[in-house]
C-alpha cells in the first residue's frame, strides 16, 4: 500500500476498562490485555514503514483512578518489559524512550523503564515513546524551566529565544512532530498528550476498544490518513 510521508503516528490506548467491563472482567484485566496489545501493534507500525511510534499508557491526571488500578498500572512497564521481552525488542531493532515524570512513580516502575531504555538504546529500527505520567502541560512547564535556567545563566539570550528553542526542549526533542494520531475507545478529544507535537497532525477516533485494535484496524487509519489533503495553512490550487 503506497503511504504519504508517515513518519510518527501517536495512540492514545483507550478503551481497556470499558472492554473489560463488557466481558463482565475487572479493569484491570483490559489493562493486561491491551498492554499485551503494544508489542504487535508496534511490529505492525513497523512493516509500513513508521520510524516512530508514541503511546499514551498513563497521564498525569490518571493518578485519580482507584488505587487498585492505579497500582496496575504501574506494574505493568516490569511485565511487558521482562528480560524475554526486552529480547523481542532488541530482535526488531525496536528502541523504547520513556516520555514523562521520573520522580513520582514506584521505584520499581521507573527501573523497569530506565532498563529497558539502556538496553534498546543502540536500536534504531523503530523509536517508540512510552508515555507513562506524561501530561502536555507538564511538559511544556517542564521545558520552561529549563529555557528560564538557561536565560539565567547566561546560556541563553532572550532575543535568541524562538518556538524552535521549545521543541528542543521537549522530551520527544529528538523525534519529527506527529503525523497521525490515533484515539481507540471512541472518545474524541486530546486529553493533554502532546498538544505541541500534534499542531499539524491528522486526527483519527475509532470506536474500537484498544485491546481489539488489531492490524487491520491500523491499515484502515493509514488509509484514511492517504486520503487527507495536508496543507499546513498552505491554500493549494484547485482543480
Amino acid at each position: 500500500m503506497f503511504i504519504k510521508k508517515l513518519e510518527h503516528v501517536a495512540f492514545i490506548l483507550d478503551g481497556n476498562g470499558r472492554w473489560a467491563k463488557e466481558k463482565n472482567k475487572q479493569r484491570t484485566y483490559g489493562h493486561k490485555i491491551g498492554m499485551e496489545n503494544i508489542y504487535p501493534t508496534i511490529l505492525d507500525a513497523k512493516n509500513y514503514g513508521i520510524k516512530y511510534v508514541s503511546m499514551f499508557c498513563f497521564s498525569t491526571e490518571n493518578w485519580k483512578r482507584p488505587q487498585q488500578e492505579v497500582n496496575y498500572l504501574m506494574q505493568f512497564p516490569s511485565e511487558i518489559f521482562s528480560k524475554k521481552q526486552q529480547e523481542k525488542y532488541l530482535k526488531e531493532g525496536i528502541k523504547v524512550v520513556w516520555i514523562g515524570r521520573r520522580n513520582i512513580v514506584p521505584e520499581k516502575t521507573r527501573k523497569a523503564l530506565e532498563e529497558m531504555e539502556e538496553k534498546t538504546k543502540e536500536a534504531n529500527q523503530i523509536i517508540v515513546h512510552i508515555a507513562l505520567d506524561y501530561g502536555s502541560f507538564e511538559e511544556v512547564e517542564n521545558c520552561f524551566k529549563i529555557v528560564f535556567n538557561d536565560i539565567n545563566s547566561k546560556k541563553l539570550s532572550i532575543e535568541d529565544f524562538s518556538i524552535n528553542t521549545v521543541i528542543d526542549n521537549l522530551y520527544t526533542k529528538n523525534s519529527p512532530q506527529i503525523d497521525l494520531l490515533i484515539r481507540t475507545g471512541g472518545e474524541k478529544r486530546l486529553s493533554n498528550f502532546m498538544l505541541l507535537q500534534l499542531a499539524y497532525a491528522e486526527l483519527y477516533f475509532v470506536d474500537t476498544y484498544w485491546p481489539d485494535f488489531k492490524k487491520n484496524d491500523l491499515k484502515l487509519a493509514i488509509e484514511e490518513y492517504n486520503n487527507r489533503n495536508r496543507r499546513f495553512g498552505v491554500i493549494q490550487d484547485e482543480k
